[in-house]
């Protein structure tokens, strides 16, 4: 068993380190041109975002002061959950940097080939011919060295002005001229000059981005594409968990689902039962969020309160005031509570004491009779190590199986038992629907329902996402939830 348990320590580290190592590559290797302050900035801020988040977690779990809890938890949690949507961001954005470089690529090439095309071509000079100041052509005249038969012998120097032809080529760019003494240049404005070719472009050194008339081109495009992609993916991955931390601080909201009863009697007809699960209050949701809580379920006028477990993480001792405003709960049949797995980390027994104080009304395996209906409720699973573990037959023995029954258990799993004793209606929490996509996936795989209503034989679950939440005060994908389950009879 230690073995396995250390190979799976190992993995997950080694998972670890490998996805913190590609999101470092990526945010700050792929977006520098080489070694530098950048790269070591982002090493530190990963390898002590995670330093935090490990300390958050040992200081909660190890019981250290208060106010140190409080201190590691905002960062350290904050950075559990960025830490993900990075991952999945960097992710997203290889698949998008192939079809921005092909894009930008193929952008170049067209830009590219536009601007040869409307560029105009290099004038050219014709050997031995002259250009006219007035723009037209004088075509060179060609001389002969000796008197043509019937022609008239004339002065062999050329008029002025004219264009004398001699034997071979004529130099470029100037005016051939007949040998003689009174030989010489051409005037100015019949000379024309090829322009000049232009200055080769030295190479640029091993290393040196070079550019383009579109833009950036080898290796800073690449360095453009990954500038643009680590950007997009840190924004997104910031938006995602700011957005899902506000929707946590502004307190659950209110969902509203209708559950027939076969044994329900006409006269509970409507009856309303707040469920409310997953409030976690702790080093980060504190006393003002537990009034948020409570002033969203007495506003619904409900006819009983269920508190299905998971209410604090810590001491009676530390979040004692955090809890006190649950004592203002009003409902016509009072307020329940059951024990969740994170009670047990927390002090089961002087949470149960604490609650009783505040004026809800523990069900300890043990089990009420309502005018309509029987409540029972069961401990949770995480109590077996105490020997406090739930009792199906201690709440549900000796009971009337023609009332109908409902059963507040903090997680799902515990269906199965609830069938086979007869429960017209679970309700539960436990899931927080996933409250990190794609963690909805894990719990699905863990839980018979991750959240709303299901029905298993003649039992029906319901399962709540939660008020709150643990670890980061942040859910996407899953928000927050109070709901007002209204019994239906099946009578009426």
């Amino acid at each position: 068993m230690v073995i396995v348990f250390t190979l799976v320590a190992l993995l997950v580290v080694a998972v670890l380190v490998t996805a913190n190592w590609y999101v470092w590559r990526r945010l700050f290797r792929d977006t520098t041109r080489g070694p530098g302050p950048v790269r070591r900035v982002g090493a530190v801020l990963i390898a002590g975002g995670w330093a935090l988040t490990v300390a958050a977690l040992v200081a909660e779990r190890g019981g250290a002061p208060f106010w140190l809890q409080q201190v590691l938890a905002w960062p350290g949690f904050l950075w559990l959950a960025l830490s993900i949507y990075l991952v999945l961001a960097v992710l997203a954005g290889d698949v998008v940097r192939p079809l921005l470089r092909w894009f930008l690529e193929r952008r170049a090439s067209g830009t590219a080939a536009a601007l040869r095309q409307t560029r105009p071509e290099p004038e050219t000079v014709m050997a031995g011919a002259t250009a006219h100041p007035q723009g037209r052509e004088r075509r060179p005249v060609a001389a002969a060295t000796g008197p043509q038969p019937g022609a008239t012998a004339v002065d062999s120097r050329p008029e002025p002005g004219s264009v004398a032809a001699l034997d071979g080529e004529p130099e470029p760019g100037s005016v051939a001229a007949p040998d003689g003494p009174e030989a010489g240049p051409a005037p100015e404005s019949d000379r024309r000059t090829a322009p000049a070719p232009p200055e080769p472009r030295p190479d640029p050194a091993p290393g040196t981005p070079a550019s383009g008339p579109s833009g950036p081109v080898g290796p800073t495009r690449r360095l453009f594409v990954s500038r643009v992609v680590a950007g997009a993916a840190a924004a997104a991955a910031v938006g995602t968990v700011g957005y899902g931390t506000y929707g946590v601080l502004s307190g659950p909201r209110v969902k509203r689902v209708t559950v027939p009863l076969a044994r329900l009697p006409r006269g509970a007809h409507g009856y309303r039962i707040a469920v409310v699960s997953d409030i976690h209050l702790g080093p980060v949701l504190g006393r003002g969020f537990a009034q948020k809580v409570v002033d969203t379920i007495n506003a619904t006028q409900p006819d009983l309160i269920a508190v299905v477990g998971d209410l604090v993480d810590g001491s009676v001792k530390d979040l004692g005031p955090a809890a006190a405003p649950l004592a203002q709960l009003r409902a016509r049949h009072g307020a329940y509570f059951v024990t969740g797995n994170h009670e047990y980390f927390s002090g089961a027994e002087q949470w149960v004491e604490e609650v009783r104080r505040l004026g809800l009304r523990p069900l300890e395996n043990a089990r009420t009779e309502l005018p309509h209906f029987d409540l029972a409720g069961v401990n949770d699973v995480a109590g077996e190590e105490e020997g406090q573990g739930p009792d199906f037959a201690q709440a549900l023995g000796d009971r009337d199986r023609a009332r109908a029954c409902v059963l507040l258990a903090h997680q799902p799993v515990q269906i199965h038992e609830a069938v086979e004793h007869g429960v017209d209606l679970q309700l539960s929490g436990h899931t927080h629907g996933g409250q990190l996509w794609p963690g909805n996936l894990i719990a699905s795989a863990a839980n018979p329902t991750l959240a709303g209503l299901e029905r298993y034989g003649d039992t029906q679950l319901y399962v709540s996402r939660g008020a709150g939440a643990w670890g980061p005060p942040t859910r996407v994908g899953a928000p927050s939830d109070i709901t007002v389950i209204e019994l239906a009879s099946g009578q009426a």
